[in-house]
């Protein structure tokens, strides 16, 4: 992994007016969302559609001949979800595959270009595994468990296109919280049925960012000179108790039923214990220190204005 320095002011792309960007996972949450706002600045966006008709097919490692080409920038978002069902050896697999796979497949084809496009990268910040109450930064080292090694493998894949010569962004995202899809409309769930409360003790940190800043980074990863990894989460992570008094306030519903961690199991097995379990209490310490002006910063706010659309 490459050094991180955190004192690196980000500057305009020179030249940069519009682009022409290939996004996979253009039909997903932050896709559709990044896709949106990017048109609507005049940016030519060319989804990588899936499949052995469309544009590439990972599973196989076909990639249409000619499908990155004129392309200013790749923003690779596909991912099979991680919280969608139990992570049994297959899932594990496809989890990884869907990550690993696509990625090197991307790279590959910009490593045979002779003008290689600036190349983001969705990663995640379950490379910092369960680390209680420390406070995490793009300098802090790699957790344990099976999303730490899985991240560290995928990011592996996409700093390979800093060999081809692109520009490379790692962003690290934490949960994002949108009223489109995502985590949120789970959690708010259980509250609208009265029966919200904590998962297990309630102390494990809760690193969050709103889609709209999500977006804007992603934006910024475009055309400024970012570089290397970057963590994407809200300056005030929150715990989970904190977390669940915030829902419970903004939907006007009672938080009174915890749930127990080996109920938690039951449903969901190991994915329980890092997904849920687990916490990480994660600055984006180089976007703050390069200037960036989060737009929602406090739990509370955040969710006052996903859920209710002011």
């Amino acid at each position: 992994m490459q050094t991180v320095k955190l004192e690196d002011k980000q500057r305009p792309v020179e030249g940069v007016t519009t682009m022409r960007v290939a996004i996979t996972g253009a039909s997903g949450l932050i896709g559709t969302a990044l896709a949106t706002r990017l048109k609507s600045e005049g940016h030519d966006v060319r989804p990588l559609k899936r499949g052995a008709a469309a544009d590439w097919d990972p599973a196989t490692g076909w990639i249409r001949p000619g499908a990155l080409e004129g392309i200013d920038a790749v923003v690779h978002l596909a991912g099979e979800s991680i919280g969608k069902g139990r992570w049994s050896p297959k899932r594990k697999q496809e989890l990884r595959s869907s990550r690993i796979d696509s990625t090197r497949l991307l790279v590959s084809e910009i490593s045979k270009m002779a003008s290689p496009p600036v190349f983001v990268a969705a990663s995640a910040i379950g490379y910092y595994g369960n680390r209680e109450d420390e406070v995490l930064d793009e300098t802090s080292a790699r957790g344990e468990g099976f999303l730490a090694d899985l991240v560290r493998d995928w990011e592996a894949e996409s700093l390979k296109a800093e060999d081809a010569g692109a520009r490379t962004v790692l962003l690290r995202f934490g949960v994002i919280l949108a009223k489109e899809g995502g985590a949120l409309p789970q959690m708010m769930l259980p509250f609208k049925f009265g029966a919200g409360g904590r998962l297990g003790s309630g102390r494990q940190w809760f690193s969050w960012v709103a889609l709209e800043d999500a977006v804007s980074i992603l934006i910024r990863s475009l055309t400024t000179d970012m570089s290397g990894v970057y963590n994407v989460t809200a300056p005030e992570p929150v715990t989970n108790r904190e977390l669940t008094k915030a829902l419970s306030k903004v939907l006007k519903r009672p938080a009174i039923f915890p749930v127990p961690p080996f109920a938690l199991r039951i449903v969901l097995g190991e994915s329980a214990n890092e997904l849920l379990l687990a916490g990480q209490r994660v600055l984006p310490r180089r976007l703050l220190d390069a200037g960036y002006s989060f737009r929602q910063t406090e739990i509370s706010t955040a969710l006052e204005s996903i859920v209710k659309g002011s």
